[in-house]
């Protein structure tokens, strides 16, 4: 659950932008996103190796 602390005399404009950047940072929408199916742990494991060696492919090029 996000808390915002509002002041009396703060905007409600700007209490929505905090509540905007807290939801985005705390990355609630990607694991909604995530959890709507099912991957295997296979799946998860390969897309992970295959990120890795493309990134020590960029590493290495530089």
């Amino acid at each position: 659950m996000l808390i915002i602390d509002s002041k009396d005399c703060e905007n409600i404009d700007k209490a929505l932008k905090k509540y905007k950047k807290k939801f985005e940072k705390s990355k609630t929408l990607l694991q909604l996103r995530e959890r709507q199916t099912f991957t295997k742990p296979s799946v998860v494991r390969r897309t992970q190796v295959l990120k890795a060696i493309y990134k020590q492919k960029l590493a290495n090029e530089s």
